[in-house]
């Protein structure tokens, strides 16, 4: 008896081996990684997805004011609630990849290929505009270029913007604090259900907004 179970076993064995080898063969052959795959979907640009749009300011570190996209011109001397200093990131892509645009003059922020800070206009879609955000251990937020890997948005303490092979992660030109414009903090109420005002499907008598428990819901019928 012990001899069949055991032969059963080495049987079952086999088959498992014979079912996942040819798989295996496959991703071998194809050199399929899924972990490649997924780490280039967030380096590429997505034109797939819906854009998601979210406005708030860049305060600097290093300036004490934020970040400001006057056209062609990229400083950080704004003021809270500036009109120049109110940014409309956009996300890029599936990872952390961004465009940032002023609301005023519709012209993104972007770095040429000297590392220079520039503005460029709305419809221009190249590479140089998009940023990929890095959250610190300080909390605060740096903005490296996508195109050009190291180089990062910074300014000096006069609000000057600095060049992109003079930034290092760790230096406090480069790092950024989010902070939404004066009037424009997230609603604080909770989310609160809406009315369904669809027909109830078989067995249903009423809305989910509309019920209201009973005693014998709320096991209190004693």
């Amino acid at each position: 008896m012990r001899y069949l179970l055991y032969a059963a076993a080495v049987l079952c064995v086999q088959a498992l081996f014979a079912m996942c080898s040819p798989l295996q063969q496959v991703f071998d052959r194809d050199g399929v990684n899924f972990s490649v795959h997924v780490e280039n979907q967030t380096r590429v640009h997505d034109a797939m997805s819906r854009r998601q749009h979210r406005v708030y300011q860049l305060y600097s570190r290093t300036s004490g004011k934020h970040l400001q996209v006057l056209g062609r011109k990229i400083s950080a001397r704004g003021e809270d609630g500036d009109r120049y200093a109110q940014l409309v990131v956009e996300a890029d892509s599936f990872g952390s990849q961004v465009r940032i645009r002023g609301k005023e003059t519709n012209y993104y922020l972007c770095m040429n290929r000297r590392g220079k800070l520039v503005g460029k206009k709305a419809s221009n879609r190249s590479p140089d505009c998009v940023f990929v955000e890095k959250v610190l251990e300080n909390n605060y937020t740096a903005l490296m270029s996508a195109r050009y890997a190291g180089w990062y948005v910074g300014f000096t303490k006069r609000g000057r913007p600095r060049r992109g092979p003079h930034t290092l992660p760790n230096q406090q030109d480069v790092h950024f604090m989010k902070r939404f414009p004066p009037g424009k903090q997230p609603d604080p109420q909770p989310f609160r259900f809406t009315t369904n005002t669809s027909a109830p499907g078989p067995g249903i008598s009423h809305s989910i907004a509309g019920y209201k428990p009973t005693k014998t819901d709320l096991g209190l019928d004693y």
